[in-house]
């Protein structure tokens, strides 16, 4: 009986990937939309294309390390790509500190997203980037792994290879500075 590679897991993935590298190609398939999405709400689009292909490479070329015990390799994709959205941190740092000062997104979207967002919520949108340059490292990744990557507790402490205690309590602080920031009008994730 042959498995289709779609109903295999992506320990079973990896580990045939080693013999098969084009085996690989399916936990691309599987992620790098996601994992693009949350580079570019990070660090804009173009930025995104290359945490994704970053991502993807590092990841192929440590296959033959990842834990087989593990059935899901999101957590550990998530973990690679914001190492690689760290290195470009300094610009989105910058970025937030613009958008808090003028209102003015400076990442293209597409028109309706920007129609939309500019309609509802500009100053929102100002506060939240106050709310997320205000924030230490450490603690906007794992705010953002939860709210933007849609990563639970236990996969943002995979992904970022820290106790799931430490997870809490940066969410915890992250969201309690966030909203002061915010007028406590807005909880984040």
């Amino acid at each position: 009986m042959i498995i289709e590679t779609a109903e295999l897991d992506d320990a079973e993935l990896i580990r045939r990937s080693v013999g098969d590298p084009e085996q690989f190609a399916t936990l691309f398939d599987r992620y790098a939309r996601q994992i693009h999405r949350y580079a570019a709400r990070r660090i804009g689009e173009q930025a995104a294309d290359d945490v994704v292909g970053e991502t993807f490479l590092a990841a192929f070329r440590r296959r033959g390390s990842y834990d087989l015990s593990v059935p899901l390799a999101r957590p550990w994709l998530y973990g690679i790509a914001t190492t690689f959205v760290a290195r470009h941190r300094r610009r989105e740092e910058r970025l937030l500190r613009a958008l808090s000062r003028t209102g003015v997104d400076p990442l293209p979207e597409a028109m309706d997203h920007t129609v939309v967002s500019r309609v509802a919520a500009s100053d929102k949108e100002r506060e939240l980037a106050a709310a997320l340059a205000s924030l230490s490292r450490g603690d906007r990744d794992v705010l953002l792994l939860v709210a933007w990557g849609d990563l639970s507790y236990e996969e943002v402490s995979q992904a970022l290879g820290i106790p799931l205690g430490t997870v809490r309590s940066r969410l915890h602080r992250a969201r309690k500075k966030s909203r002061v920031v915010l007028g406590d009008e807005e909880e984040l994730a």
